[in-house]
């Protein structure tokens, strides 16, 4: 049976004035598709999902759609009016005027609900980045999309609101184009990846399957591309030698072939250019010192608004440590970095330093360069050259190094990717010779080529390196410590991220053997007769909710409710309540098992 398809884009070209971001582009993406998009900085993903958006046009190409087909997108920044998030919903659901207002309200409670709103959050505006990432979720997702486009989702979270968008979004989310660099979300929540990148014919590569099995795949291609252009090569100098001949030796020799020569030779050097991989070279400056002991830090308390971020915390820096902070937002990770870097002072304990200790400190709220100077002008500031290790470097060969091409030096930083921005935060870095590096959110916005250079430069590294990140593969290939925040009077320290990973799941399934431990000194509370019915019940409704909640997916992918705004609308609100209920009953179920043990 053919999967139906949702939206197809047909040799799409986008420019921005003289610069290329894609050309003769093709994509179609069909029904139960969890696509992923990845791609270097500046190659043109968030503006292609601006595109399948009708946000913006493509400059050349065709894009066309399945007749009424529902779209939502969340960009990777959501502003919010001062309003409360359940009227948000329901001014989203404005246009349905097919729909009651107590239709509207029981909708918008329901999403509000699954999305973890409790209904006393404050106004829409007072609430934190990643809360705003769920209301626009929740914005988009009550109009029934038949596929949504996400563009950079876990900007904004915690590592726990992550772990709780992955499985959100396997949960409730059928049909999905999302944008990321975060390698292990794209691991846990894709069915198909498609990379836009020159390095393949037509700029793009796509295959069904995990990220996994794509990198196995990519691999195995820019392997062959790179023995078809030996073999070309091969067949190129023989071709050369023959056209070097003179005339008379190849008068009898056809016309065709001196016309597939020149055709071969053409491929010949499309082939090597697509095989020319970039990758910025990132190398931080070490100051060469001996010391063992970089910074010592002894029962460290520090307060914020009335509030204990950690108490009597211990921690020792020496050259090859490289320690990750890891707890929700608001857990103190950022406030202990200012305490390392000497922003800010503890109110208990001692920071002792090697004197001197050179710090590069790496602000997530770096400042932000003025939109309008050129690009020539962020990465050399004072003149056409920098120092980097004691050698002058021309800017243009300084520009290179992060992958941008002399031609645009004069462009206004403004229209660069986030990513191209952050390069340019981390070339100013590159220039300051450290001991310790101190790095909040480096992550954001850079492309996986990036971040995979970055992490090769963090091991080699020979200094101490503190980070912040919520890039899981970050942490597991660079830390060999793991700081974790989040309880005041029980700062963790594991070796890695397998032991953390590890002891989440020793915490859960320690949880219940540590109810039963406290009741048993406590009364056994007896079930009644009416909850003993209710007890031998509850599995069979739990069975028969989750075989509709079933029944009524299938439905969902049918045209005939495709075509049927309402049919959909009303199956999606279905959907929705059997699984609160069955969430209650499980709930229910467990209580009562309490009573009989």
């Amino acid at each position: 049976m053919t999967t139906p398809l949702l939206i197809s884009c047909q040799s799409l070209s986008k420019s921005f004035g003289s610069r290329p971001l894609f050309e003769g582009l093709s994509l179609s993406i069909f029904v139960g598709d969890r696509l992923g998009l990845i791609g270097p900085n500046g190659a043109g993903k968030s503006t292609l999902l601006k595109i399948l958006a009708g946000i913006e046009k493509a400059d050349e190409g065709i894009l066309s759609a399945k007749r009424g087909l529902r779209l939502g997108y969340v960009p990777q920044s959501c502003e919010f009016p001062d309003l409360p998030p359940k009227s948000i919903l329901i001014n989203a659901l404005s246009d349905d005027r097919e729909k009651a207002d107590y239709e509207k309200e029981h909708l918008a409670e329901t999403w509000l609900s699954k999305l973890g709103f409790t209904g006393a959050e404050p106004s829409a505006a007072r609430l934190s980045g990643g809360w705003k990432k769920r209301l626009s979720l929740a914005e988009q997702l009550i109009k029934s999309p038949d596929l949504l486009l996400l563009d950079e989702p876990t900007n904004h979270l915690d590592l726990e609101g992550i772990l709780w968008l992955e499985k959100f979004l396997l949960r409730e989310v059928h049909g999905y184009l999302l944008v990321s660099h975060d390698r292990y979300f794209l691991q846990n929540v894709t069915n198909r990846t498609v990379e836009i990148n020159p390095a393949f014919p037509g700029g793009i590569f796509a295959i069904d399957g995990s990220y996994s099995e794509f990198l196995e795949q990519k691999e195995n291609f820019l392997k062959g591309q790179l023995e078809q252009e030996r073999s070309m090569a091969s067949k190129a100098r023989r071709e050369v030698d023959w056209l070097r001949r003179s005339p008379k030796a190849r008068t009898s020799k056809s016309k065709s072939r001196v016309d597939e020569a020149h055709e071969l030779l053409e491929d010949l050097s499309q082939v090597q250019g697509r095989n020319v991989q970039k990758r910025a070279e990132i190398d931080f400056a070490a100051s060469e010192r001996e010391t063992r002991k970089l910074l010592v830090a002894k029962n460290l308390s520090k307060e914020v608004n009335g509030r204990v971020l950690f108490r009597h915390l211990d921690f020792t820096l020496s050259p090859g440590t490289r320690i990750g902070l890891m707890g929700p937002n608001g857990s103190g990770k950022t406030t202990l970095l200012k305490l390392i870097a000497g922003e800010a002072t503890p109110d208990q304990g001692t920071i002792k330093r090697a004197d001197p200790l050179a710090i590069v400190y790496f602000d997530q709220h770096r400042a932000q360069l003025p939109p309008d100077i050129t690009l020539r002008k962020a990465l050399c500031p004072h003149g056409d050259y920098v120092l980097f290790r004691g050698q002058s470097i021309h800017v243009n060969g300084w520009c290179k190094r992060f992958l941008f091409s002399p031609d645009i030096l004069e462009m206004p930083i403004g229209k660069l990717s986030g990513g191209e921005k952050a390069r340019i935060a981390i070339a100013h870095l590159m220039l300051q010779p450290a001991d310790l590096l101190l790095l909040d959110e480096p992550t954001n916005d850079l492309d996986i080529p990036t971040l995979e250079t970055l992490e090769e430069s963090l091991l080699d590294f020979p200094g101490a390196v503190v980070l912040i990140t919520h890039d899981r593969c970050m942490l597991d290939r660079t830390c060999n410590a793991l700081l974790v925040l989040g309880d005041p009077d029980d700062v963790q320290l594991y070796p890695d991220y397998v032991q953390w990973q590890a002891s989440k799941k020793t915490d859960k399934s320690t949880e219940r053997p540590k109810e039963k431990k406290k009741e048993v000194t406590a009364p056994k509370s007896k079930m009644t007769y009416g909850e003993k019915l209710e007890h031998e019940k509850i599995e069979g409704k739990i069975a028969q909710l989750e075989e509709e909640v079933k029944q009524l997916n299938s439905l969902l992918s049918s045209s005939e409710v495709a075509q049927d705004s309402k049919r959909l609308s009303e199956l999606c609100t279905a959907i929705g309540l059997a699984e609160t209920e069955i969430e209650r009953l499980y709930l229910r179920w467990d209580e009562l098992n309490k009573k009989l043990e």
